[in-house]
């Protein structure tokens, strides 16, 4: 009995104890799910709070814009010039970015002193840390300045505002791009082609190489009075060079558009700032690229240079050559398909087709800038032929809206970045040299090259069309974008602090001070660009010997006549007939052994309309006003005769209102034309051909 009674008592202390076991561990496993459900409820406040900061930050740049545009309509209507847009969405952007920086208060709860840790490299962009066999990963936010390591939370705001640099270059740059090429004035650019691609792309050098230069002496004096307080190679200033040589004077030529200034000068501006950017941008790729063998990377290596300059022909011919095959394709999509039935999708796929070319030029390695940059020219010259006018219509609408509210946030932004940015080099040496270089670097660009431009053109660039040039060259969108791309190093991190003063700068400056500098230097405005490249009276002007010209004539220019007449043959004989609906048939310009590629290839519309065949969007239109010439009282056509204007057209194969009567050989055209022009010349007389802008 006295073991039953001892074996009853064991079993109920061991009943007891498993009992007190499994208490013990459901109170220790409720904790643990209190614990995880406190941890869950603490992420999703956290993931609830960063989507309400995210919502803040974006409807403050839409509340910026808004403002923006609204005072945009209240300085229109006064007529006020002195300040554009632009630069009035920089002074918006500067007050949020002082409100932001110093206006809210910040509370910080991380007290304590952080633990330190030596590296031998650089930290990475993502950090694995094994916490009691659980593994985290944490990523890297960027560097906080020891002054502030207790304001983590204001940090982490400023940084929410602080954009992705990718965000400019695939988001915000390729409307702007775009846009520049699709709105381009054709007419006038083309016939200024060579005095733009002069000034873009030796220019851009000449820009680069002297501020470069100038800027390393800036930092070896920097060094030598202790301002310099880590390293800056002379790689680096070459960087700067390329970064601050990308002109945008979107002030001076809304400026110009809006007053209508001298349509020459409008389209030098605008041709140059057009290709500048994208030599600009190719060129910095190009010196980042620059990497000589050795121990030290930093000296000259001819080997090495020579790689750099074939690395950007192969980028730039590589883009343009993507931009164009883009705009080809789309064309001919558009072409031989019945998207115009279908507007909307027919404008949509011209949105995406346009866009991905920039992505696709990145993603392949080559500048996405200079590919979107052509495939808007080329888009504009063939694919704008084959739209629907609903679809014409809206691609204008909507890459103009595009480009002005993304030219507009990229200017509220660099307000915004110069409180906002945390890693900011103030350099007062460095700034000052840089304004320097700049002004030297404009002069040595646009003086010399004009002088020896002159020397080949028939119309002169004046000296008051150079100094408005030189006084044009302000720093925007694209210095900028370049410039925050990369600011992980001390020396990036002091380019893009003075990059970002420069544009403020010569926006509110130089862009204020285009009214009074146009009167101050007599450049016309209130001109009509199409009439501005008409002749005057009802007929040619013929300029006789090289005797004075009136200055208040009517004038027109051309800059190599022949290579202007060789493309329009070819462009408006074969490639627009074959890529779009207008232009002569293909069955008319192609040799008869290819008629069946030539019905192939020619749509029925391209027979509906006769008013078609004369293409009015071409770089040069047969109509009568082009092919008659006055010399004396005398009204001479292509075939010699003297004649009026009618018959003229009819013996053209035109008649008096317009419609094709006829069918003209293109060669003898072009022959007999180039003999009467031999005939006057030997006369001593020198004609001028009329250009019109159609655009």
């Amino acid at each position: 009995m006295e073991a039953l009674r001892n074996a009853a008592c064991t079993a109920r202390s061991t009943t007891m104890m498993m009992l007190v076991w499994i208490f013990l561990n459901a109170v220790a496993g409720l904790k643990a799910e209190g614990g995880g459900m406190e941890e869950e409820l603490v992420t999703e406040k956290e993931a609830e709070e960063s989507h309400r900061q995210d919502s803040v930050n974006l409807l403050t740049f839409i509340s910026l814009l808004t403002l923006t545009i609204l005072t945009i309509w209240l300085f229109k209507h006064r007529r006020v010039r002195f300040l554009h847009e632009t630069g009035l969405a920089m002074i918006y952007g500067l007050l949020v970015g002082v409100i932001l920086r110093y206006g809210i208060p910040a509370t910080s709860y991380h007290n304590k002193t952080p633990p330190s840790c030596s590296l031998k490299e650089g930290p990475s962009s993502t950090l694995l840390l094994n916490l009691s066999g659980k593994f985290f990963e944490y990523t890297l936010k960027g560097e906080i300045n020891f002054r502030e390591i207790h304001n983590v939370e204001q940090n982490d705001m400023l940084r929410k505002v602080t954009f992705d640099p990718e965000v400019f270059f695939n988001i915000l740059l390729p409307p702007i791009i775009f846009h520049a090429g699709y709105s381009l004035k054709k007419r006038h650019f083309f016939r200024n082609l060579g005095s733009i691609i002069t000034y873009a792309f030796l220019g851009t050098a000449i820009s680069c190489f002297v501020i470069g230069n100038l800027m390393y002496g800036v930092v070896k004096l920097m060094r030598a009075v202790g301002q310099l307080t880590d390293k800056f190679y002379y790689t680096d200033c070459l960087f700067f060079g390329a970064v601050i040589s990308a002109t945008d004077p979107v002030t001076v030529l809304a400026i110009f558009n809006e007053l209508h200034a001298d349509g020459d000068l409008y389209a030098l501006l605008f041709g140059e700032s057009v290709m500048n950017d994208a030599v600009a941008i190719v060129l910095s790729s190009s010196i980042v690229a620059y990497q000589p063998a050795g121990a030290n990377t930093h000296k000259f290596d001819a080997s090495a240079f020579f790689k750099s300059v074939g690395i950007f022909l192969g980028i730039f011919s590589g883009s343009f050559v993507m931009g164009a095959v883009t705009g080809v394709v789309t064309a001919l999509v558009t072409k031989f398909t019945k998207l115009h039935c279908f507007p909307l999708l027919e404008t949509a796929l011209f949105f995406l087709m346009s866009w991905s070319t920039f992505l696709l030029a990145e993603a392949c390695g080559f500048t996405g800038v200079v590919a979107v940059l052509f495939c808007g020219i080329t888009q504009a010259h063939y694919t704008c032929n084959n739209l629907s006018e609903e679809s014409t219509k809206r691609t204008k609408q909507l890459f103009e809206v595009l480009h002005f509210l993304a030219e507009n946030f990229i200017f509220s932004y660099m307000g915004l970045a110069l409180f906002t940015f945390q890693n900011h080099i103030f350099s007062p040496i460095f700034i000052m040299g840089a304004f320097i270089a700049i002004f030297i670097g404009r002069a040595l660009n646009i003086y010399p090259l004009s002088f020896l431009l002159n020397l080949g053109r028939r119309d002169k660039i004046r000296g008051n069309f150079q100094h408005m040039m030189m006084f044009a060259g302000l720093r925007g969108a694209m210095a900028f974008a370049l410039a925050i791309r990369d600011t992980a190093t001390y020396a990036r991190q002091m380019m893009f602090t003075t990059t970002l003063l420069i544009v403020f700068f010569t926006v509110w400056v130089f862009g204020g001070g285009t009214t009074p500098m146009l009167s101050w230097l007599h450049i016309r405005v209130g001109v009509d660009p199409d009439q501005d490249l008409q002749p005057s009276g009802d007929s040619f002007q013929v300029l006789q010997g090289d005797g004075p010209q009136d200055e208040g004539q009517s004038k027109t220019k051309q800059e190599s006549a022949w290579l202007f007449r060789l493309w329009y043959t070819f462009d408006h004989n074969y490639l627009k007939p074959i890529l779009t609906h207008s232009g002569p048939p293909l069955t008319s310009t192609l040799p008869s052994y290819c008629g069946p590629l030539a019905s192939c290839l020619t749509t029925p519309r391209a027979y509906e309309n006769d008013e078609q065949l004369r293409d009015p969007n071409t770089d040069l239109i047969h109509n009568d006003a082009d092919l008659t010439f006055t010399f004396g009282d005398a009204a001479i056509t292509t075939n010699g005769a003297s004649t009026s204007r009618t018959d003229a057209a009819r013996g053209l194969g035109w008649s008096a209102n317009g419609k094709r009567i006829g069918s003209t050989s293109e060669e003898a055209l072009e022959r007999e034309l180039d003999s009467r022009e031999q005939e006057l010349l030997s006369r001593g007389t020198r004609l001028v051909f009329p250009m019109e802008d159609h655009v």
